[in-house]
Protein backbone atom coordinates (compact mmCIF):
# COMPACT_ATOMS: atom_id res chain seq x y z
CA UNK A 1 0.00 0.00 0.00
CA UNK A 2 2.76 2.62 0.91
CA UNK A 3 4.61 1.73 -2.45
CA UNK A 4 1.07 2.12 -4.48
CA UNK A 5 0.64 5.27 -2.63
CA UNK A 6 4.22 6.79 -3.13
CA UNK A 7 4.28 5.74 -6.78
CA UNK A 8 0.70 7.34 -7.80
CA UNK A 9 2.30 10.50 -6.20
CA UNK A 10 5.38 10.23 -8.08
CA UNK A 11 3.57 9.72 -11.10
CA UNK A 12 1.46 13.22 -10.37
CA UNK A 13 4.52 15.09 -9.38
CA UNK A 14 6.43 14.34 -13.01
CA UNK A 15 3.35 14.96 -14.81
CA UNK A 16 2.45 18.11 -16.97
CA UNK A 17 0.38 20.64 -16.46
CA UNK A 18 -1.79 19.27 -19.43
CA UNK A 19 -2.08 15.72 -17.72
CA UNK A 20 -2.51 16.93 -14.66
CA UNK A 21 -5.69 19.02 -15.84
CA UNK A 22 -6.63 15.58 -17.30
CA UNK A 23 -6.40 13.74 -14.26
CA UNK A 24 -7.76 16.51 -11.44
CA UNK A 25 -8.95 19.23 -13.51
CA UNK A 26 -6.50 21.20 -12.18
CA UNK A 27 -5.92 24.49 -13.18
CA UNK A 28 -2.50 26.12 -14.61
CA UNK A 29 -2.67 28.34 -11.96
CA UNK A 30 1.28 28.66 -12.77
CA UNK A 31 0.87 29.56 -16.20
CA UNK A 32 -1.61 31.97 -15.95
CA UNK A 33 0.28 34.05 -13.15
CA UNK A 34 3.12 33.77 -15.11
CA UNK A 35 1.86 35.41 -18.27
CA UNK A 36 0.39 38.33 -15.93
CA UNK A 37 3.92 38.66 -14.53
CA UNK A 38 5.36 38.62 -17.89
CA UNK A 39 3.08 42.01 -19.01
CA UNK A 40 3.42 43.55 -15.57
CA UNK A 41 7.07 43.32 -15.58
CA UNK A 42 7.91 44.25 -19.09
CA UNK A 43 5.58 47.33 -18.81
CA UNK A 44 7.57 48.41 -15.48
CA UNK A 45 10.77 47.77 -17.81
CA UNK A 46 9.70 49.87 -20.33
CA UNK A 47 8.32 52.93 -17.69
CA UNK A 48 11.85 52.75 -15.95
CA UNK A 49 13.88 52.78 -19.26
CA UNK A 50 11.86 55.61 -20.21
CA UNK A 51 13.53 57.33 -17.47
CA UNK A 52 17.06 56.00 -17.24
CA UNK A 53 17.23 56.76 -20.60
CA UNK A 54 17.15 60.61 -19.57
CA UNK A 55 19.62 60.59 -17.25
CA UNK A 56 22.41 58.47 -19.31
CA UNK A 57 21.59 60.86 -22.50
CA UNK A 58 21.67 64.07 -19.50
CA UNK A 59 25.46 62.37 -18.07
CA UNK A 60 26.84 62.13 -21.82
CA UNK A 61 25.32 65.65 -23.27
CA UNK A 62 26.88 67.32 -20.52
CA UNK A 63 30.58 65.52 -20.66
CA UNK A 64 30.35 66.86 -24.51
CA UNK A 65 29.61 70.30 -23.25
CA UNK A 66 32.36 70.36 -20.71
CA UNK A 67 34.85 69.31 -23.34
CA UNK A 68 34.01 71.30 -25.69
CA UNK A 69 33.94 74.12 -22.58
CA UNK A 70 37.10 73.15 -21.24
CA UNK A 71 39.59 71.87 -23.60
CA UNK A 72 41.15 74.13 -26.33
CA UNK A 73 40.49 73.65 -29.97
CA UNK A 74 38.22 70.53 -29.45
CA UNK A 75 36.25 68.46 -31.97
CA UNK A 76 33.59 65.84 -31.53
CA UNK A 77 35.21 62.48 -32.29
CA UNK A 78 38.92 63.59 -31.53
CA UNK A 79 39.13 62.31 -28.03
CA UNK A 80 42.31 59.73 -29.30
CA UNK A 81 44.14 62.36 -31.37
CA UNK A 82 43.33 65.21 -29.02
CA UNK A 83 46.93 66.03 -27.89
CA UNK A 84 49.47 69.09 -27.56
CA UNK A 85 52.79 68.97 -29.57
CA UNK A 86 54.61 72.02 -28.11
CA UNK A 87 55.33 73.89 -25.00
CA UNK A 88 52.97 76.87 -26.13
CA UNK A 89 50.22 74.73 -26.84
CA UNK A 90 50.39 72.81 -23.80
CA UNK A 91 49.98 75.77 -21.46
CA UNK A 92 48.00 77.48 -23.72
CA UNK A 93 45.68 74.17 -23.03
CA UNK A 94 46.59 74.66 -19.30
CA UNK A 95 45.66 78.49 -18.77
CA UNK A 96 42.57 77.87 -21.28
CA UNK A 97 40.76 75.42 -18.91
CA UNK A 98 41.41 77.50 -15.75
CA UNK A 99 40.30 80.36 -17.25
CA UNK A 100 36.62 79.00 -18.90
CA UNK A 101 36.09 77.62 -15.46
CA UNK A 102 36.58 80.69 -13.68
CA UNK A 103 34.39 82.56 -16.54
CA UNK A 104 32.00 79.59 -16.43
CA UNK A 105 28.67 81.35 -15.67
CA UNK A 106 29.25 83.95 -18.07
CA UNK A 107 30.19 81.20 -21.10
CA UNK A 108 28.59 78.39 -20.77
CA UNK A 109 24.54 77.67 -21.89
CA UNK A 110 24.03 75.24 -18.79
CA UNK A 111 23.22 76.20 -15.33
CA UNK A 112 26.16 74.77 -13.25
CA UNK A 113 27.54 75.94 -9.97
CA UNK A 114 31.10 75.76 -8.41
CA UNK A 115 31.83 73.34 -5.48
CA UNK A 116 33.86 74.83 -2.78
CA UNK A 117 35.83 72.04 -1.58
CA UNK A 118 35.78 70.17 -4.72
CA UNK A 119 39.45 70.59 -6.08
CA UNK A 120 40.76 66.64 -5.32
CA UNK A 121 42.31 66.35 -1.79
CA UNK A 122 45.53 68.31 -2.24
CA UNK A 123 43.06 70.94 -2.76
CA UNK A 124 42.73 71.67 1.09
CA UNK A 125 39.18 72.95 0.53
CA UNK A 126 39.59 74.69 -2.50
CA UNK A 127 37.13 74.83 -5.74
CA UNK A 128 40.50 73.55 -7.91
CA UNK A 129 43.28 71.82 -7.81
CA UNK A 130 45.99 71.99 -10.47
CA UNK A 131 49.03 69.82 -9.89
CA UNK A 132 51.85 68.72 -12.06
CA UNK A 133 53.83 65.45 -11.07
CA UNK A 134 57.48 65.20 -12.37
CA UNK A 135 60.71 63.50 -11.34
CA UNK A 136 62.48 65.27 -8.71
CA UNK A 137 65.62 65.74 -10.40
CA UNK A 138 67.30 64.68 -14.39
CA UNK A 139 68.79 65.41 -16.88
CA UNK A 140 68.61 63.67 -19.99
CA UNK A 141 71.49 64.18 -23.07
CA UNK A 142 70.81 62.30 -26.36
CA UNK A 143 73.84 63.36 -27.93
CA UNK A 144 75.91 61.90 -25.85
CA UNK A 145 73.54 59.07 -25.02
CA UNK A 146 73.90 59.53 -21.25
CA UNK A 147 70.83 60.46 -18.62
CA UNK A 148 70.46 61.02 -14.97
CA UNK A 149 67.10 60.36 -13.30
CA UNK A 150 66.18 60.77 -10.10
CA UNK A 151 63.12 58.34 -10.26
CA UNK A 152 60.80 59.89 -7.08
CA UNK A 153 58.15 61.46 -7.96
CA UNK A 154 57.08 64.95 -6.46
CA UNK A 155 53.70 66.58 -6.54
CA UNK A 156 53.25 70.40 -6.83
CA UNK A 157 49.22 72.09 -6.57
CA UNK A 158 47.84 75.41 -7.22
CA UNK A 159 44.48 75.87 -5.58
CA UNK A 160 42.41 78.13 -7.42
CA UNK A 161 39.05 79.48 -6.24
CA UNK A 162 36.58 81.23 -8.23
CA UNK A 163 35.68 85.04 -7.65
CA UNK A 164 32.24 85.35 -5.63
CA UNK A 165 30.69 87.65 -8.85
CA UNK A 166 31.38 86.33 -12.22
CA UNK A 167 33.92 87.82 -13.95
CA UNK A 168 35.43 88.40 -17.76
CA UNK A 169 38.61 87.43 -17.80
CA UNK A 170 41.69 90.21 -17.29
CA UNK A 171 44.57 89.39 -19.31
CA UNK A 172 45.51 87.23 -22.08
CA UNK A 173 48.60 85.32 -19.98
CA UNK A 174 45.83 83.55 -17.75
CA UNK A 175 44.82 84.19 -14.63
CA UNK A 176 46.63 81.33 -12.93
CA UNK A 177 50.55 80.96 -13.09
CA UNK A 178 52.54 77.73 -13.70
CA UNK A 179 56.00 77.27 -12.59
CA UNK A 180 57.71 78.30 -15.74
CA UNK A 181 59.25 75.81 -18.10
CA UNK A 182 62.53 75.93 -17.06
CA UNK A 183 61.90 75.22 -13.13
CA UNK A 184 59.65 72.03 -14.74
CA UNK A 185 61.08 71.08 -17.94
CA UNK A 186 58.86 68.74 -20.11
CA UNK A 187 61.50 65.88 -19.58
CA UNK A 188 60.76 65.72 -16.06
CA UNK A 189 57.05 66.42 -16.52
CA UNK A 190 54.80 63.35 -16.04
CA UNK A 191 51.88 64.71 -16.09
CA UNK A 192 49.22 67.90 -15.04
CA UNK A 193 45.98 67.41 -13.95
CA UNK A 194 42.96 69.44 -12.97
CA UNK A 195 40.41 68.47 -11.18
CA UNK A 196 37.08 70.66 -9.96
CA UNK A 197 33.76 70.12 -9.51
CA UNK A 198 30.19 71.59 -10.61
CA UNK A 199 26.57 71.27 -9.66
CA UNK A 200 23.69 71.38 -12.15
CA UNK A 201 19.99 70.07 -12.68
CA UNK A 202 18.29 67.43 -14.55
CA UNK A 203 15.51 68.99 -15.88
CA UNK A 204 14.16 66.89 -18.79
CA UNK A 205 12.81 64.28 -15.74
CA UNK A 206 9.62 66.93 -16.21
CA UNK A 207 8.85 65.32 -19.27
CA UNK A 208 8.25 62.00 -17.05
CA UNK A 209 6.23 63.56 -14.71
CA UNK A 210 8.90 62.83 -12.11
CA UNK A 211 10.96 65.56 -9.78
CA UNK A 212 14.28 66.12 -11.06
CA UNK A 213 17.69 65.41 -9.14
CA UNK A 214 20.19 67.21 -8.93
CA UNK A 215 23.81 66.17 -9.72
CA UNK A 216 27.42 66.71 -9.18
CA UNK A 217 29.95 66.37 -11.54
CA UNK A 218 33.49 65.36 -10.99
CA UNK A 219 36.28 66.61 -13.56
CA UNK A 220 39.31 65.59 -14.39
CA UNK A 221 41.36 66.94 -17.03
CA UNK A 222 44.41 65.18 -17.55
CA UNK A 223 47.30 66.32 -19.95
CA UNK A 224 49.41 62.38 -20.14
CA UNK A 225 53.31 62.82 -20.44
CA UNK A 226 54.41 59.49 -19.24
CA UNK A 227 55.10 58.41 -22.62
CA UNK A 228 58.06 61.36 -22.87
CA UNK A 229 57.22 61.04 -26.75
CA UNK A 230 57.15 64.71 -27.66
CA UNK A 231 53.24 63.53 -27.92
CA UNK A 232 50.84 64.94 -24.59
CA UNK A 233 47.14 63.38 -24.94
CA UNK A 234 44.82 65.75 -23.45
CA UNK A 235 41.60 64.18 -22.18
CA UNK A 236 38.54 65.00 -19.77
CA UNK A 237 36.52 62.37 -18.02
CA UNK A 238 33.53 62.74 -15.72
CA UNK A 239 32.17 61.18 -12.82
CA UNK A 240 28.75 61.96 -11.99
CA UNK A 241 27.00 61.49 -8.00
CA UNK A 242 22.86 61.74 -8.23
CA UNK A 243 21.37 62.97 -5.11
CA UNK A 244 18.17 64.15 -3.94
CA UNK A 245 17.29 68.22 -4.77
CA UNK A 246 16.71 69.95 -1.50
CA UNK A 247 13.27 71.44 -1.06
CA UNK A 248 11.85 70.33 -4.64
CA UNK A 249 9.28 72.37 -5.58
CA UNK A 250 7.73 72.02 -9.16
CA UNK A 251 4.46 74.17 -10.11
CA UNK A 252 1.35 71.71 -11.25
CA UNK A 253 3.50 68.41 -10.36
CA UNK A 254 0.86 65.23 -11.62
CA UNK A 255 -0.11 62.59 -9.30
CA UNK A 256 2.66 60.08 -9.17
CA UNK A 257 0.35 57.46 -7.42
CA UNK A 258 0.00 55.43 -10.37
CA UNK A 259 3.56 54.82 -10.82
CA UNK A 260 3.43 53.78 -7.25
CA UNK A 261 0.83 51.64 -7.55
CA UNK A 262 1.94 49.59 -10.10
CA UNK A 263 5.17 48.93 -8.41
CA UNK A 264 3.15 47.78 -5.54
CA UNK A 265 1.25 45.45 -8.29
CA UNK A 266 4.62 44.06 -9.73
CA UNK A 267 5.47 43.07 -5.99
CA UNK A 268 2.45 41.26 -4.98
CA UNK A 269 2.40 39.53 -8.59
CA UNK A 270 6.25 38.27 -8.36
CA UNK A 271 5.66 37.47 -4.65
CA UNK A 272 3.15 35.11 -5.50
CA UNK A 273 4.92 33.65 -7.89
CA UNK A 274 7.63 33.17 -5.75
CA UNK A 275 5.77 31.29 -3.23
CA UNK A 276 3.94 28.71 -5.52
CA UNK A 277 7.94 28.35 -7.32
CA UNK A 278 8.99 28.16 -3.94
CA UNK A 279 6.29 25.76 -2.53
CA UNK A 280 6.56 23.54 -5.41
CA UNK A 281 10.84 22.93 -5.31
CA UNK A 282 9.82 22.54 -1.67
CA UNK A 283 7.21 19.39 -2.49
CA UNK A 284 9.69 17.99 -4.75
CA UNK A 285 12.37 17.95 -2.26
CA UNK A 286 9.80 16.52 0.32
CA UNK A 287 9.32 13.55 -1.85
CA UNK A 288 13.05 13.05 -3.12
CA UNK A 289 13.60 12.41 0.57
CA UNK A 290 10.69 10.05 0.85
CA UNK A 291 11.43 8.26 -2.23
CA UNK A 292 15.07 7.66 -1.24
CA UNK A 293 14.61 6.90 2.21
CA UNK A 294 11.97 4.01 0.74
CA UNK A 295 14.18 3.00 -2.02
CA UNK A 296 16.46 2.61 0.77
CA UNK A 297 14.26 0.50 3.17
CA UNK A 298 13.07 -1.41 0.42
CA UNK A 299 16.01 -1.96 -1.78
CA UNK A 300 18.80 -1.64 0.03
CA UNK A 301 20.09 0.90 -2.71
CA UNK A 302 21.29 4.39 -2.50
CA UNK A 303 19.78 6.55 -4.82
CA UNK A 304 22.81 8.86 -6.89
CA UNK A 305 23.14 12.63 -7.00
CA UNK A 306 21.79 12.68 -10.72
CA UNK A 307 18.90 10.59 -9.91
CA UNK A 308 18.25 13.28 -7.02
CA UNK A 309 18.80 15.92 -9.21
CA UNK A 310 15.39 14.66 -11.26
CA UNK A 311 13.31 15.74 -8.50
CA UNK A 312 14.54 19.38 -8.70
CA UNK A 313 13.04 21.53 -11.58
CA UNK A 314 15.44 23.75 -12.81
CA UNK A 315 12.55 26.17 -14.61
CA UNK A 316 11.33 26.70 -10.74
CA UNK A 317 14.61 28.16 -9.99
CA UNK A 318 14.65 29.99 -12.37
CA UNK A 319 11.39 31.52 -12.11
CA UNK A 320 12.25 32.17 -8.64
CA UNK A 321 15.69 33.49 -9.60
CA UNK A 322 13.75 36.17 -11.41
CA UNK A 323 11.12 37.30 -9.41
CA UNK A 324 14.08 37.83 -6.50
CA UNK A 325 15.68 39.92 -9.21
CA UNK A 326 12.56 41.87 -10.01
CA UNK A 327 11.10 42.49 -5.90
CA UNK A 328 14.70 44.09 -5.85
CA UNK A 329 14.57 45.79 -8.34
CA UNK A 330 11.33 47.23 -8.03
CA UNK A 331 12.05 48.01 -4.62
CA UNK A 332 14.83 50.32 -5.84
CA UNK A 333 13.18 51.82 -8.18
CA UNK A 334 10.87 52.82 -5.46
CA UNK A 335 13.50 54.36 -3.85
CA UNK A 336 14.69 55.99 -6.80
CA UNK A 337 11.74 57.85 -7.86
CA UNK A 338 11.29 58.75 -4.34
CA UNK A 339 14.57 60.42 -4.32
CA UNK A 340 15.74 58.54 -1.52
CA UNK A 341 18.18 56.30 -3.91
CA UNK A 342 20.13 57.00 -7.34
CA UNK A 343 21.38 53.96 -8.29
CA UNK A 344 19.79 53.42 -11.97
CA UNK A 345 22.78 51.17 -13.03
CA UNK A 346 22.11 48.57 -10.38
CA UNK A 347 18.34 49.25 -10.79
CA UNK A 348 19.06 48.58 -14.75
CA UNK A 349 20.41 45.70 -14.52
CA UNK A 350 18.18 43.77 -11.87
CA UNK A 351 15.00 44.45 -13.66
CA UNK A 352 16.50 43.75 -17.26
CA UNK A 353 18.10 40.44 -15.70
CA UNK A 354 14.52 39.73 -14.36
CA UNK A 355 12.99 40.48 -17.68
CA UNK A 356 15.22 38.35 -19.39
CA UNK A 357 14.60 35.47 -16.77
CA UNK A 358 10.98 35.99 -17.10
CA UNK A 359 10.13 35.53 -20.31
CA UNK A 360 12.85 32.42 -20.81
CA UNK A 361 10.44 31.01 -18.29
CA UNK A 362 7.75 31.08 -20.23
CA UNK A 363 9.58 28.52 -22.96
CA UNK A 364 9.10 25.69 -19.86
CA UNK A 365 5.48 25.54 -21.11
CA UNK A 366 6.13 25.90 -24.58
CA UNK A 367 7.91 22.32 -24.45
CA UNK A 368 4.96 20.89 -23.61
CA UNK A 369 3.93 21.04 -26.87
CA UNK A 370 5.09 19.16 -29.78
CA UNK A 371 5.61 21.66 -32.42
CA UNK A 372 6.94 24.53 -29.76
CA UNK A 373 9.73 22.23 -27.91
CA UNK A 374 12.51 21.56 -30.60
CA UNK A 375 14.63 24.40 -29.42
CA UNK A 376 15.23 23.52 -25.80
CA UNK A 377 14.72 19.79 -26.64
CA UNK A 378 17.85 19.99 -29.14
CA UNK A 379 19.66 21.84 -26.41
CA UNK A 380 19.24 20.07 -24.15
CA UNK A 381 20.51 17.19 -26.45
CA UNK A 382 23.34 18.67 -27.79
CA UNK A 383 24.64 20.69 -24.74
CA UNK A 384 27.18 17.97 -23.09
CA UNK A 385 28.82 17.66 -26.46
CA UNK A 386 29.08 21.48 -27.10
CA UNK A 387 30.36 22.17 -23.80
CA UNK A 388 33.05 19.49 -24.14
CA UNK A 389 33.82 20.90 -27.79
CA UNK A 390 34.03 24.67 -26.39
CA UNK A 391 36.78 23.84 -23.82
CA UNK A 392 38.82 21.88 -26.72
CA UNK A 393 38.44 25.19 -28.86
CA UNK A 394 38.70 27.69 -26.07
CA UNK A 395 42.52 26.16 -25.66
CA UNK A 396 43.15 26.88 -29.33
CA UNK A 397 41.32 30.49 -29.07
CA UNK A 398 43.32 31.57 -25.73
CA UNK A 399 46.51 30.48 -27.67
CA UNK A 400 46.44 32.91 -30.67
CA UNK A 401 44.60 35.48 -28.20
CA UNK A 402 47.89 35.79 -26.60
CA UNK A 403 50.58 35.57 -29.73
CA UNK A 404 48.25 38.12 -31.66
CA UNK A 405 48.32 40.73 -28.25
CA UNK A 406 52.35 40.06 -27.84
CA UNK A 407 53.24 40.21 -31.25
CA UNK A 408 50.64 42.05 -33.41
CA UNK A 409 50.02 45.04 -30.12
CA UNK A 410 52.36 47.39 -30.83
CA UNK A 411 51.37 47.63 -34.30
CA UNK A 412 47.72 46.67 -34.74
CA UNK A 413 45.02 48.86 -33.02
CA UNK A 414 42.69 45.79 -32.41
CA UNK A 415 45.96 44.06 -30.57
CA UNK A 416 46.41 46.44 -28.21
CA UNK A 417 45.51 44.65 -25.20
CA UNK A 418 43.93 41.05 -24.54
CA UNK A 419 40.35 42.20 -24.53
CA UNK A 420 40.66 43.87 -27.69
CA UNK A 421 42.57 40.98 -29.05
CA UNK A 422 39.37 38.75 -27.98
CA UNK A 423 36.75 41.03 -29.51
CA UNK A 424 38.76 41.09 -32.85
CA UNK A 425 39.32 37.21 -33.24
CA UNK A 426 35.70 36.50 -32.43
CA UNK A 427 34.48 38.95 -35.15
CA UNK A 428 36.65 37.49 -37.40
CA UNK A 429 34.92 34.12 -36.80
CA UNK A 430 32.00 35.83 -37.56
CA UNK A 431 33.17 37.08 -40.77
CA UNK A 432 33.64 40.72 -39.75
CA UNK A 433 35.97 43.23 -40.77
CA UNK A 434 38.21 41.09 -42.40
CA UNK A 435 39.72 43.22 -45.35
CA UNK A 436 39.89 46.18 -42.48
CA UNK A 437 42.04 44.02 -39.86
CA UNK A 438 44.36 42.50 -42.90
CA UNK A 439 44.57 46.52 -44.20
CA UNK A 440 45.67 47.71 -41.16
CA UNK A 441 49.24 45.61 -41.24
CA UNK A 442 49.84 46.67 -44.71
CA UNK A 443 50.63 49.75 -43.62
CA UNK A 444 53.48 47.75 -41.30
CA UNK A 445 54.84 46.05 -44.22
CA UNK A 446 57.77 49.03 -44.56
CA UNK A 447 58.41 49.01 -41.38
CA UNK A 448 58.79 45.37 -40.10
CA UNK A 449 58.13 42.88 -42.73
CA UNK A 450 58.64 40.11 -40.20
CA UNK A 451 55.96 41.61 -38.54
CA UNK A 452 53.94 41.61 -41.03
CA UNK A 453 54.64 37.94 -42.69
CA UNK A 454 53.93 36.64 -39.48
CA UNK A 455 50.86 38.34 -39.42
CA UNK A 456 49.94 36.87 -42.25
CA UNK A 457 50.26 33.68 -41.47
CA UNK A 458 48.38 34.27 -38.12
CA UNK A 459 45.63 35.89 -39.54
CA UNK A 460 45.20 33.01 -42.58
CA UNK A 461 45.37 30.23 -39.94
CA UNK A 462 43.26 32.05 -38.05
CA UNK A 463 40.24 32.52 -39.87
CA UNK A 464 40.93 28.95 -41.90
CA UNK A 465 40.94 26.91 -38.62
CA UNK A 466 37.85 28.18 -36.62
CA UNK A 467 35.40 29.40 -40.03
CA UNK A 468 36.12 25.67 -41.82
CA UNK A 469 36.95 23.84 -39.34
CA UNK A 470 35.75 25.17 -36.28
CA UNK A 471 33.01 26.42 -36.76
CA UNK A 472 31.39 23.92 -39.21
CA UNK A 473 32.27 21.36 -36.87
CA UNK A 474 30.02 23.27 -33.96
CA UNK A 475 27.10 23.17 -36.29
CA UNK A 476 27.54 20.20 -37.04
CA UNK A 477 26.87 19.27 -33.11
CA UNK A 478 23.98 20.79 -33.15
CA UNK A 479 22.51 19.79 -36.52
CA UNK A 480 23.29 16.41 -35.50
CA UNK A 481 21.45 16.74 -32.21
CA UNK A 482 18.48 18.38 -34.09
CA UNK A 483 18.56 15.17 -36.66
CA UNK A 484 18.31 12.92 -33.54
CA UNK A 485 15.68 14.31 -31.89
CA UNK A 486 13.59 14.21 -35.28
CA UNK A 487 14.33 10.20 -35.48
CA UNK A 488 13.06 9.32 -32.25
CA UNK A 489 10.04 11.41 -32.17
CA UNK A 490 6.94 8.84 -33.52
CA UNK A 491 4.23 11.54 -34.14
CA UNK A 492 3.19 12.41 -30.56
CA UNK A 493 0.06 14.22 -30.19
CA UNK A 494 -0.25 17.34 -29.48
CA UNK A 495 -0.20 17.79 -25.57
CA UNK A 496 1.75 14.88 -24.88
CA UNK A 497 1.48 12.13 -22.44
CA UNK A 498 4.02 11.63 -19.56
CA UNK A 499 5.15 8.90 -17.74
CA UNK A 500 4.82 5.06 -18.58
CA UNK A 501 1.06 4.30 -17.78
CA UNK A 502 -1.94 5.66 -18.81
CA UNK A 503 -3.15 8.13 -16.32
CA UNK A 504 -7.33 8.27 -16.10
CA UNK A 505 -9.55 10.09 -13.57
CA UNK A 506 -12.15 8.55 -11.77
CA UNK A 507 -15.01 10.69 -11.33
CA UNK A 508 -17.12 9.09 -8.70
CA UNK A 509 -13.31 9.23 -6.47
CA UNK A 510 -11.86 12.04 -7.19
CA UNK A 511 -8.39 10.49 -7.46
CA UNK A 512 -6.15 9.07 -10.16
CA UNK A 513 -5.56 5.85 -11.17
CA UNK A 514 -2.73 4.32 -13.01
CA UNK A 515 -3.75 2.42 -15.83
CA UNK A 516 -1.47 -0.43 -17.23
CA UNK A 517 -0.19 -4.10 -15.72
CA UNK A 518 2.33 -4.67 -12.95
CA UNK A 519 3.44 -7.65 -14.17
CA UNK A 520 6.93 -8.82 -13.90
CA UNK A 521 8.81 -6.64 -16.76
CA UNK A 522 10.25 -3.18 -15.47
CA UNK A 523 8.96 -0.39 -16.88
CA UNK A 524 11.33 2.57 -17.34
CA UNK A 525 9.80 5.41 -15.65
CA UNK A 526 10.45 8.89 -17.64
CA UNK A 527 9.94 12.31 -16.20
CA UNK A 528 7.87 15.50 -17.09
CA UNK A 529 9.72 16.70 -19.75
CA UNK A 530 11.68 13.77 -20.85
CA UNK A 531 8.55 12.50 -22.64
CA UNK A 532 7.08 15.88 -23.57
CA UNK A 533 10.41 17.10 -25.12
CA UNK A 534 10.76 13.51 -27.16
CA UNK A 535 14.53 13.13 -25.43
CA UNK A 536 14.65 9.32 -25.46
CA UNK A 537 18.44 9.96 -27.04
CA UNK A 538 21.33 10.44 -24.91
CA UNK A 539 19.07 10.57 -21.55
CA UNK A 540 19.68 8.44 -18.85
CA UNK A 541 15.94 6.96 -17.49
CA UNK A 542 14.30 8.28 -14.39
CA UNK A 543 14.39 6.02 -11.17
CA UNK A 544 12.73 2.55 -12.59
CA UNK A 545 11.87 1.20 -8.68
CA UNK A 546 8.75 2.84 -7.89
CA UNK A 547 7.39 2.47 -11.22
CA UNK A 548 7.87 -1.22 -11.52
CA UNK A 549 5.64 -3.77 -10.82
CA UNK A 550 5.23 -5.91 -7.63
Amino acid sequence: LEEEDLRRRLKYFFMSPCDKFRAKGRKPFKLMLQVVKILVVTVQLILFGLSNQLVVTFREENTIAFRHLFLLGYSDGADDTFAAYTREQLYQAIFYAVDQYLMLPNVSLGHYAYVRGGGSPWANGSALALCQRYYHRGHVDPANDTFDIDPMVVTDCIRVDPPERPFVPPRPEGAVELPPPHQTPPLRLINVTIHFQLKTINLQSLINNEIPDCYTFSILITFDNKAFSGRVPISLETQVHIQECKHPSVFRHGDNSFRLLFDVVVILTCSFSFLLCARSLLRGFLLQNEFVGFVWRQRGRAISLWERLEFVNGWYILLVTSDVLTISGTIMKIGIEAKNLASYDVCSILLGTSTLLVWVGVIRYLTFFHKYNILIATLRVALPSVMRFCCCVAVIYLGYCFCGWIVLGPYHVKFRSLSMVSECLFSLINGDDMFVTFAAMQTQQGRSSLVWLFSQIYLYSFISLFIYMVLSLFIALITGAYDAIKVSRASPPACLPMGPTHITHSSNRGSVSLGGHHGGSQRTWQGEERRTQGENVGDSAKPKEMVAGN
